[in-house]
């Protein structure tokens, strides 16, 4: 693999030219295919099979007047404070609001809270509900500001008007976030190459990996039903892989350049050393996130795989375009510094932050061991309260239309009428519909938990109907899920009373179904990305005893992150710090995706530093002098590169989703934890310990085993030879100048 990476670097910076044109030509190809065929992205999540799905499934074939699937929005008119709707002034403009809102394009039904009898028993708060004719995905800004533009207009009469619903689930995405991110990477490379060139290299690089696959994913929106939470996750991945992958290949370079190699060998060598790292870690990263289809739930599985190809995408880039511009820069990207370096013969003598870091871990390696599991399974304790949902309007900004609708929709109506469960009830089975549809409201009525049932609404085909149930307690909370389990538990005993069918649905029920499926899901999922991992390191290092240590850590990393989500997140710890306006359950999608995720990102850096710690065991050093020159040459890039990424993913906190918020808290944590207790710490230390049974391998296997050559032990030397043999040839702490980092 290496010699195939060497001369490929050496291409492209030899073809640099055709090379950038390919790239460029691809990316205004990618750039008017998106502008010309891109669709709006989905803006909800459904899981084939479950009850709920197959409930909506029976009304949209049966029902299709009820309007289920299409957007729908809630208008809450709250009365200044002492006074009631029921007012006369007020009620007449309640009512010419709703005429101006009913004329609104793609509006199809509007329903007057007076005939819907949905006024509270304090006469404060009335809610009118309005359906639209097409999917919340489909509902415009200005068809949003024109149903506000309308509905405040009943405002002048002393009233509080707020709007919710599905068609107010929109995506909006400050560029604040990458802004913060790009700007703190930049910082970052430039302290640590000391040239701006060098500096730009990855920002470079990153960038067109990362604007070609939001492209592609834009583009694929035609043929295809993304989620738009799928832009999000490319861009951030994206950007924190890109910059680390391509930092690590200009580190290499600059090495290189430094001991003396002209420019043409020195990319070879850094495609093929750094770029053969770089290979695996993204490698790892998209097997975990394309494994998401073992899961079996398609939004998911087109999430994965779209992340995966903007990993692909950004590793590409990193291979083939990053050397074609090192080639265009040439030794500029040394910098000051690095010509420095290169006329006094580098600083082979100097020992650096990471050599005195990596001695201390292996002297004090039980202290440091014992101490990093406990600090890891404290974090990890919250872990055992998690729970899954889904958003809703209560976890929205507290500044929105929305999140101040939901409030006074709870405090008026009580916290369950803003998460109502949709009991379909199928009557091709009952001998007297009639009476199988009472029977079905009378016993709903009787169960604990449920606050108020709504008369039976009955399709025009007489075939079905739909009861609509209000809970006692809020969408999110536990007692809801308890409700709903309820309602399917007694379902079969009213088709055995009557021979009328009963499913739970409505956006309440899918978003409890959608977070069973997904916690289902967790452990499976987790088994098979350890496995395929353990397969692909025990390759690349030639060790059982490696991999395992590697899968043990990320799995401290894991549950220790869990932990920190729930406790901030969910629990509410620290939430005015990190700007959670509304703790509840973890969204139900984030923690498979932080698995997956920061897998991968956790074996870029157990790739970048154990290939470098086995490069120099193997040519002859001792276990803990290999360790320690290992985290010479390559803990001031791992940390740079830890930097980097937790700052693009901590920059995504300033977005206000709650999603968004989520997902860049958990990974920054992640990553924080990963890079800096597990693999610079906990990992040497354990290494240490093993001492030369760390690289023990049975013989069998040994034979069986592809040899990859990560480490690029066998490229061709100075002379044109095989530097394969070199590993006997060198004392133990000796390092060779085309092995720094």
């Amino acid at each position: 693999m290496a010699t195939a990476l060497y001369r490929l670097g050496r291409f492209t910076y030899r073809r640099r030219v055709p090379v950038l044109a390919v790239w460029v030509a691809m990316l205004a190809l990618l750039g008017l295919g998106a502008v010309t065929l891109a669709e709006p992205m989905a803006l909800t999540v459904s899981i084939p099979g479950t009850e709920s799905q197959q409930a909506l499934d029976l009304l949209e074939r049966r029902m299709p007047e009820a309007g289920v699937g299409n957007a729908s929005a809630r208008i809450v008119f709250t009365a200044d404070e002492g006074g009631t709707v029921t007012d006369p002034a007020r009620m007449a403009a309640i009512q010419q609001a709703l005429k101006e809102v009913a004329a609104l394009p793609h509006v199809a039904a509007v329903v007057d809270p007076v005939i819907a009898q949905v006024i509270s028993q304090d006469q404060s708060t009335a809610i009118a509900s309005v359906v639209y004719d097409v999917t919340a995905r489909e509902v415009t800004d200005a068809q949003r500001e024109a149903l506000e533009a309308a509905g405040r207009t009943a405002a002048s009469a002393g009233m509080q008007v707020e709007f919710g619903g599905s068609a107010y689930q929109q995506f909006e995405l400050s560029h604040t976030s990458e802004v913060v991110a790009v700007g703190i990477a930049a910082v970052v490379l430039l302290i640590t190459f000391g040239s701006l060139v060098a500096a730009g290299m990855p920002l470079v690089t990153a960038g067109a990996g990362v604007v070609s696959s939001l492209l592609a994913i834009q583009l694929a929106t035609r043929f295809f039903e993304l989620q738009w939470v799928t832009l999000v996750l490319a861009l951030m991945l994206g950007l924190a892989v890109g910059i680390d992958y391509s930092l690590f290949i200009v580190s290499r370079y600059r090495h290189e350049l430094i001991v003396g190699r002209p420019g043409e060998e020195a990319a070879g060598r850094a495609v093929a050393t750094a770029g053969a790292a770089v290979a695996f870690a993204g490698l790892t990263v998209i097997i975990a996130l394309s494994a998401l289809a073992v899961v079996g739930i398609p939004f998911l599985t087109a999430m994965g795989l779209s992340a995966a190809g903007a990993v692909l995408a950004t590793v590409l880039a990193a291979v083939t375009l990053l050397p074609a511009v090192l080639g265009l820069v040439g030794e500029r990207v040394l910098g000051r510094r690095g010509r420095a370096a290169r006329d006094t013969e580098g600083d082979a003598d100097r020992a650096t932050l990471g050599e005195r870091w990596g001695r201390l871990v292996t002297r004090f390696r039980i202290p440091a061991l014992v101490a990093i599991v406990l600090v890891l399974l404290v974090c990890a304790l919250p872990a055992l309260d998690l729970r899954l949902g889904m958003p809703n309007d209560g976890s929205a900004p507290s500044s929105s239309t929305q999140r101040r609708a939901y409030e006074q929709t709870a405090a008026a109506f009580g916290p369950g009428f803003n998460g109502p469960l949709v009991v379909a009830v199928d009557l091709r089975g009952a001998s007297d519909p009639e009476t199988a549809v009472a029977a079905v409201q009378t016993d709903l009525g009787a169960l604990p938990g449920v606050a108020y049932v709504a008369p039976p609404v009955l399709g025009q085909a007489g075939d079905t109907a739909i009861v609509n149930v209000i809970p006692a307690t809020g969408p999110s909370d536990a007692a809801t899920s308890d409700l709903v389990e309820a309602i399917r538990e007694r379902a079969p005993s009213w088709e055995l009373a009557t021979g009328a069918g009963a499913y739970v649905t409505g956006e309440t029920a899918v978003a409890i179904d959608t977070s069973a499926k997904l916690q289902g899901a967790l452990v499976p999922y987790l088994a098979v990305i350890v496995g395929l991992a353990f397969v692909l390191l025990t390759v690349v290092f030639r060790s059982l005893l490696v991999p395992l240590k590697a899968v043990l850590g990320f799995l401290l990393s894991i549950v220790a992150t869990f932990g920190a989500v729930v406790a901030v997140f969910q629990w509410g710890w620290l939430q005015d710090l990190f700007g959670v306006s509304a703790p509840g359950p973890i969204v139900a999608f984030a923690p498979i995706f932080l698995i997956g995720i920061l897998f991968g990102l956790a074996m870029d850096y157990e790739v970048f530093l154990v290939t470098r710690i086995r490069e120099e065991h193997m040519r002859g050093d001792t276990a803990d002098e290999a360790i320690a020159v290992g985290l010479r040459h390559g803990a001031r890039v791992v940390v740079a590169a830890a930097v980097i990424m937790i700052s693009v993913f901590a920059g995504f906190m300033l977005q206000t989703d709650a999603i968004i918020k989520t997902i860049g808290f958990a990974f920054a944590f992640g990553v924080l934890v990963d890079a800096f207790l597990v693999r610079m710490a906990l990992g040497p230390a354990v290494l240490s310990l093993l001492g030369e049974r760390a690289w023990w391998l049975p013989r069998r296997l040994d034979r069986i085993l592809p040899d990859v050559d990560v480490e690029g032990l066998r490229l061709p030397a100075a002379g044109g030879e095989s530097t394969a043999g070199v590993r006997t040839q060198t004392a133990p702490g000796q390092a060779l100048p085309e092995t720094a980092e």
